[in-house]
């Protein structure tokens, strides 16, 4: 009875984040605007959110995992350190494109970072595969950063604000226990892609260096093999029985939760590329899904990792304009004007080039860890 109450305590959470939306307009061009970022409402919740006993240790120290506060950029024609299907962690705001190698957020898990002006946290969890980005808020009078607890939470990082040590599980995006207790961070939306993708969508984009401030074997996975266990770190239970405990999924929450499995996206391709239509919550979405992305936790080294693909959702509609897509000769197109369409959103070919469409909030996350925020979930199936 204990563990049934604490699973419906965390579908009531997941199921009060409205998962915001996506910040790219029609143009591509952000929306945030530094204006934005402000307190978010004040919390009458009294107590912690989840159970104490449930925030386990996940061996470090506080910033035992050391984030980074001061990161650094560089051009894309300046990185010679990562391979074409090497994932990134594609992060855009206020007209700034920016690329996190996760082969250095393994090592860091946390930026703090500033899209000219708009305060944004760039997080990333290995043991979940969750790469998520939030707006930091401003909280009577100063600018919240995050570090990294070295607690977990259903084997998801746990953040702390350092300027209330409060606790904040990165796959919910809300302050659970502490001083900002049912403070809500809004979601930014980030997508992994394959770095080749990401450079061919970005010319213009940044980054982030290893030139990090500490010394550690990037581009060498420490979670090596992880990708086929089905017994997660420090995960307690067992995970839902309904896909396997690491199966990719992209993960769309709101009114309605529905979790797209990598491996029927796969299993549908064409030349490498699906195309899914879905409502969710009322509101259609175009999922795009391609081969050539390496899994971050597979082989020692990742370059040598298994290729997963990537996926991303979108708005399928320019201004007012709707659009359906398809895959056509090896191409994603539209079938309004016949333009072609890029993993990243963009036309590259057609009446639309220059185009691009917004970006949805979806998280890539393993199985587990989507089913354990998300427990009433639907899960993708072609008919």
């Amino acid at each position: 009875m204990m563990e049934r109450n604490r699973t419906t305590k965390v579908a009531l959470l997941a199921g009060a984040l409205a998962f915001v939306a996506a910040a790219c307009g029609s143009d591509g061009e952000s929306r945030t605007r530094t204006s934005d970022v402000v307190r978010p409402s004040p919390s009458p919740i009294q107590g912690p959110l989840v159970d104490p006993d449930d925030i386990v240790s996940g061996g470090p120290p506080p910033d035992g995992i050391p984030p980074i506060d001061e990161p650094v950029f560089l051009e894309p024609d300046d990185v010679r350190f990562l391979v074409p299907q090497e994932p990134v962690i594609a992060v855009e705001v206020n007209g700034v494109a920016k690329a996190y190698p996760i082969r250095i957020l393994m090592w860091h898990e946390i930026v703090n970072d500033d899209f000219d002006g708009v305060p944004v946290v760039v997080t990333y969890c290995p043991l979940c595969n969750t790469g998520i980005a939030f707006l930091r808020p401003t909280i009577d009078g100063e600018l919240l950063d995050f570090g990294t607890s070295g607690k977990l939470y259903h084997s998801n990082l746990v953040m702390y604000d350092r300027q209330t040590n409060s606790y904040w599980p990165q796959a919910l995006g809300l302050a659970v226990v502490g001083p900002l207790l049912g403070e809500r961070l809004e979601f930014v939306p980030a997508r992994i892609l394959s770095w080749v993708d990401w450079r061919e969508a970005h010319p213009d984009g940044l980054v982030l260096s290893t030139e990090t401030g500490h010394r550690r074997d990037y581009g060498s996975n420490p979670y090596a093999g992880y990708e086929d266990t089905d017994r997660p770190f420090l995960f307690s239970g067992d995970p839902d029985p309904r896909l396997p405990a690491t199966e990719h999924v992209l993960g769309v929450a709101g009114t309605e939760t529905i979790a797209f499995p990598y491996s029927e996206l796969e299993r549908l391709s064409s030349g490498g590329l699906t195309v899914i239509h879905r409502l969710v919550g009322g509101r259609l979405l175009a999922v795009f899904w391609k081969a050539g992305t390496v899994s971050a936790l597979d082989a020692p080294q990742i370059p040598a990792s298994a290729d997963v693909g990537a996926a991303a959702a979108y708005l399928p509609e320019i201004g007012n304009r709707q659009l359906t897509f398809v895959v056509r000769e090896g191409q994603i197109v539209d079938e309004q004007t016949g333009s072609a369409w890029t993993i990243a959103g963009e036309a590259t070919e057609g009446p639309m080039r220059g185009h691009r469409l917004e970006v949805a909030i979806a998280i890539d996350s393993f199985w587990f860890d989507w089913a354990a925020f998300h427990p009433d979930t639907a899960i993708f199936r072609a008919a």
